[in-house]
């Protein structure tokens, strides 16, 4: 474990609040993660015992000035050439991804945070390979939201007291500790996204977590701001719920779409065939059942006064070749379009170049509002049906799905082996969220001998048959990586996240 900032991040002070934190707070997670694992499978619906905050006329802290407009956001791991790039880019907002478009190698952990430490500073720059210099502009700079790891990972390199901390607390512990102040003094603030929660207990942890390193850093109560991912389907039945736990903290909801279809396919992989969705590539945002979750999104959020922020289309542009850039663009216009009709009050992108388009879109709709808040979906019910009402999503599975989710997955889990978290494949910008849908749906397809448009069931065999093809094309460098998605594609027991093997490998 070394890395040439470890010295000026990894602080005797910061590593305190880090340590402080996880002793406050680890066996609250170990217990609220062990209790996902209870829920798994059960039927799903609205909770009975919080229909008081579902029915109540609270609404969330008002948002500082730098977040009252997002129409924009770019989205990207920590690497300091994208720090530089997606503050630059135009956008309103910049997603600094230490999760699901990072890996957590120790480089991209504490690299990631030097990073950050610099541009808050404005004393960051970058200086290609073939030379070319990147550095920060003099103007405007996107607001930093930074997204730490989810509740279920660990940091091995930090154990305290024999165990190890989560990553959740070691990115949002480092960043806080170092930023908050700093961010405070500029204007700004220590803003966070949070993923993969499932449950309004775990945002009151969140939300408790805030409260502790505000008193202990000694910054004003309410200073951090969080946006929370829907990114996976027990939370989409307690948003309302996850808003008011972190009220007075909470900026808005973001409609994670990939980790949502990752989601839905984990909790009901042993549901039977009323619950097998069809090749990836079929299901869109206009599905019923992801119609529904955007637009309830959309309902609560702003019936509680918080932002309702769009997901990410996965085409990302070319600058090489005019045909896939025109298809890129259309894509995500369409995307976009649909977004701000359903009333988002902005959305993400992966790539600088689609900044002005989603600013085009959204521009349209919005004129000089800097949001959507104002607009009550009133015409949206809160319906569990719809929202699990996957059978109805138009599609089939075949071949070519089978062979695209074998090789994203594999070329995907090669380059995270490498420390790449964020790999365009075939113009589609690929993370941990898609390959884990590609897994997923093999693992699900296997268990219900799912039928192919052609006639032939999927079975074990035969995804070990596509896996061999695949493999003859792609070469043996990527033999660990093919490893590893047969383990978490095809084995008997479903493993919960690929990720956890994978981190297993790098060690």
């Amino acid at each position: 474990m070394s890395h040439p900032d470890e010295k000026r991040i990894l602080t005797t002070d910061a590593l305190d609040l880090v340590r402080a934190l996880h002793r406050e707070f680890g066996d609250r997670r170990r217990e609220l993660l062990a209790a996902r694992a209870a829920r798994r499978g059960k039927p799903l619906d609205f909770l009975p015992e919080t229909a008081h905050v579902r029915e109540g006329s609270w609404r969330v802290a008002t948002a500082p000035p730098d977040l009252l407009d997002r129409r924009v956001e770019m989205t990207g791991p920590t690497d300091r050439k994208m720090t530089i790039n997606a503050l630059n880019s135009g956008a309103r907002v910049w997603l600094a991804d230490q999760e699901d478009a990072s890996t957590p190698h120790w480089d991209n952990v504490v690299g990631g945070q030097a990073n950050l430490y610099d541009a808050i500073r404005r004393e960051i720059d970058f200086t290609s390979d073939q030379g070319k210099h990147y550095s920060l502009n003099d103007g405007r700079l996107a607001t930093i939201v930074m997204r730490p790891r989810g509740w279920h990972l660990d940091e091995k390199h930090l154990p305290v007291d024999d165990e190890p901390v989560a990553g959740a607390l070691v990115d949002f512990g480092l960043y806080f500790f170092h930023n908050a102040q700093e961010l405070l003094d500029g204007g700004s603030g220590p803003y966070f996204y949070l993923p993969k929660m499932e449950s309004h207990l775990e945002a009151r942890l969140w939300n408790d977590v805030f409260a502790y390193a505000q008193e202990q850093v000694g910054i004003p109560y309410g200073s951090v701001r969080a946006t929370v991912l829907i990114e996976t389907i027990p939370a989409a039945f307690e948003m309302d719920e996850i808003l008011y736990e972190l009220r007075d903290h909470a900026s808005g909801l973001n409609a994670g779409r990939w980790d949502y279809l990752f989601s839905v396919i984990k909790y009901f992989r042993d549901a039977g065939p009323s619950f097998v969705l069809p090749d990836r590539s079929a299901v869109g945002m206009t599905a019923p059942f992801m119609k529904a979750y955007a637009e309830l999104l959309v309902k609560t959020c702003h019936k509680r006064g918080a932002f309702a922020m769009g997901g990410m289309s996965a085409f990302i542009p070319s600058r090489s070749d005019p045909e896939v850039n025109e298809r890129a663009f259309a894509q995500v216009r369409a995307d976009k379009e649909r977004e701000a009709g359903q009333g988002f009050d902005g959305s993400w992108v992966a790539h600088p170049d689609l900044v002005p388009l989603c600013a085009e879109v959204f521009d349209g709709v919005l004129g000089t509002r800097p949001n959507q808040l104002g607009r009550q979906r009133d015409d949206v019910a809160a319906d569990a049906s719809a929202l699990l009402d996957v059978a109805s999503t138009p599609g089939e599975i075949t071949l070519a799905g089978l062979h695209a989710n074998v090789e994203v997955a594999i070329r995907y889990l090669e380059s995270w082996l490498r420390g790449q978290g964020a790999v365009a494949i075939h113009n589609l910008m690929e993370d941990a969220a898609t390959a884990e849908i590609s897994r997923s749906q093999l693992w699900q397809w296997v268990r219900n001998g799912s039928t192919l448009d052609s006639g032939e069931t999927v079975t074990a065999d035969l995804v070990r048959k596509v896996m061999d093809k695949e493999m003859a094309e792609l070469g043996p460098d990527f033999q660990q990586a093919r490893e590893i998605f047969e383990q978490v594609a095809l084995a008997e027991e479903y493993v919960d996240f690929l990720t956890l093997p994978a981190y297993e490998a790098v060690q």
